[in-house]
């Protein structure tokens, strides 16, 4: 189910730190919202891991592959990551908590089956083993599945929004994003939490990591509107309120995030929503949410992502990036937040017509590409240069200098593997008759006509001087006959399909004969029966063909 429902780059990131945590002998788990939302069928946002090990120690392998470390806990022991191909994940040490003090945790690092004890929701308290010899064993001590069957949120313990209080927002996200509910009894301690303002023992890192996540939810104003109506705004940012944000702007960025993935590019447009949710905010106040934030790098992201669109704008109305092709290639290797929010925000209507060609009209050329013709002239992926060729290709289609499907294919000409060549044909393992017929067949082919003619018509052959042999009459006029069907044969249309049965009646018919003459005659017949010609019926020994 994991390998079906996550995306290939996701898929890549799950073998990675499953890599990373094996060569440090760390035992690792899918866990959290990835599990439920793996098993639920929502989409997967981000990824959770958590090892049974110090994950400090995994920090310098995750840069060596590319993975940017957004921001860290010390205390807790948790990496905020984001890797290649915009994965947002979490990294954290296996713990348990205890809690002396209201929203006040004291840690202690444990195993997996402790880490899934402290957690907030059963849904949420579920692991998947990345580990050797249990890869995909699913751990759900608290039967978190038959919550998401009837779409529910249980709490684990009856203190459970007292101790971390920053739990009835999560509870109260979640189900404004999946249109959940609450179990009997968690509806209960809900509705208690709220009398007693529990919400007021927040900590500043909880207050932070809500902010952050109304921005990664795919309708944040939903969110805050249900927030309004507890009056939890306040909790979180006082001067925040659904009046202070960019709806129209929002609105824009999701639909071109959704024209974003039709082309096949994933984006995290997390940075550009946090602009448009505080654009009418003072710019005091946004700083002051800013430093609230546990992730340094999202908030560097959106504090550059005004000036880092300029500078994107300026390389497209650049002589450099003139052809529609540069243009491809600078913006498939831009970040695609910039591109979400250039698109947006531009007023600039050449840079306004290049990001919409980019998206809407320069995609259509790959669905012209006469990929069957390139199979018919064997250009197929198993070549080397396949996916090369696809690309120049795309390129020079995009330029005007392939404009019809002779010209593609003139183009490909030179790049068409040459025709296999045919195994040799087996020799047949023949009867010895069958290969002295085939040669007796060859060699009568290679003499000429008239001696053709005489072998089949039965005269003597030439003596050893020279002389030929003196032949009767009837003798001589066989041979004529044989020479004139020789040289003038039978037309197919007057030869019999199957000459064996008739030639067997002929040879009944002169045997017929032969019994009722008198024995001298048979005697001179005798006498004068020629060389016997090759045979061309299965006659009886003995008996002859009369001609």
């Amino acid at each position: 189910m994991m390998e079906s429902r996550l995306s290939p780059a996701q898929l890549q990131v799950v073998g990675q730190v499953q890599d990373i945590a094996r060569a440090h002998e760390m035992n690792v788990y899918l866990t959290g919202g990835a599990v439920r939302d793996i098993v639920s069928g929502f989409s997967i946002r981000d990824l959770d891991f958590t090892v049974q090990g110090n994950v400090h120690k995994l920090l310098k392998d995750l840069q060596k592959i590319g993975a940017i470390i957004q921001g860290e806990d010390e205390n807790l022991r948790i990496l905020y990551v984001l890797f290649p191909n915009h994965v947002r994940t979490e990294i954290a040490s296996a713990r348990s908590e205890s809690y002396p003090k209201p929203g006040k945790p004291e840690v202690t690092f444990e195993t997996i089956n402790e880490d899934l004890r402290r957690r907030d929701f059963t849904v949420n308290a579920m692991a998947l083993s990345l580990n050797p010899g249990s890869r995909g064993l699913l751990m759900d001590p608290f039967n978190g599945i038959a919550d998401l069957e009837v779409k529910q949120l249980r709490i684990l313990q009856n203190y459970a929004f007292l101790e971390e209080p920053s739990r009835m927002l999560r509870a109260l996200r979640l189900m404004t994003r999946f249109h959940w509910t609450l179990e009997e009894r968690t509806q209960a301690r809900f509705e208690a939490a709220k009398e007693g303002n529990y919400l007021e023992n927040i900590s500043n890192r909880s207050i932070g990591y809500e902010i952050e996540q109304i921005a990664h939810e795919d309708d944040p104003v939903a969110v805050m509107k249900a927030f309004e109506k507890e009056d939890w705004m306040k909790i979180l940012f006082p001067s925040w309120t659904t009046a202070k944000v960019d709806v129209p702007g929002l609105t824009a960025l999701q639909k071109t995030r959704q024209q974003l993935s039709d082309i096949g590019v994933q984006s995290d447009p997390a940075a550009a929503r946090m602009y448009f949710l505080t654009r009418k905010m003072s710019e005091k106040d946004v700083h002051a949410m800013q430093k609230l934030l546990p992730r340094h790098h999202f908030v560097e992201q959106w504090l550059k992502i005004e000036d880092d669109a300029k500078d994107l704008a300026k390389q497209l109305l650049s002589k450099e990036y003139a052809a529609p092709s540069a243009t491809w290639k600078l913006l498939m290797s831009a970040r695609p937040e910039l591109i979400l929010f250039l698109d947006v925000t531009t007023r600039q209507s050449a840079v306004e017509q290049k990001i919409k060609a980019f998206l809407t009209k320069w995609p259509q050329y790959r669905q012209k590409m006469p990929l069957l013709k390139m199979t018919e002239m064997r250009i197929t992926p198993e070549l080397p240069v396949y996916q090369k060729l696809l690309d120049e290709m795309f390129f020079m289609m995009l330029d005007g200098k392939l404009k019809s499907e002779s010209e593609i294919v003139k183009y490909l000409e030179p790049h068409s593997p040459p025709l296999p060549v045919a195994p040799p044909t087996p020799s047949r393992r023949g009867r010895a008759k069958k290969k002295a017929a085939a040669a007796g067949a060859a060699s009568a082919s290679a003499m000429p006509a008239s001696d053709q003619a005489v072998q089949a018509s039965g005269l003597p052959a030439a003596k050893s001087d020279g002389k030929p042999a003196k032949a009767s009459k009837k003798e001589k006029a066989a041979a004529q006959a044989s020479t004139a069907q020789a040289v003038n044969p039978t037309p197919p249309s007057q030869k019999i399909a199957n000459p064996k049965p008739a030639e067997k009646s002929v040879a009944k018919a002169a045997a017929n004969r032969e019994a009722k003459t008198p024995a001298s005659k048979k005697h001179v017949k005798a006498k004068a029966k020629p060389k016997a010609a090759p045979k061309k019926a299965h006659a009886k020994p003995g008996k002859s063909k009369k001609k």
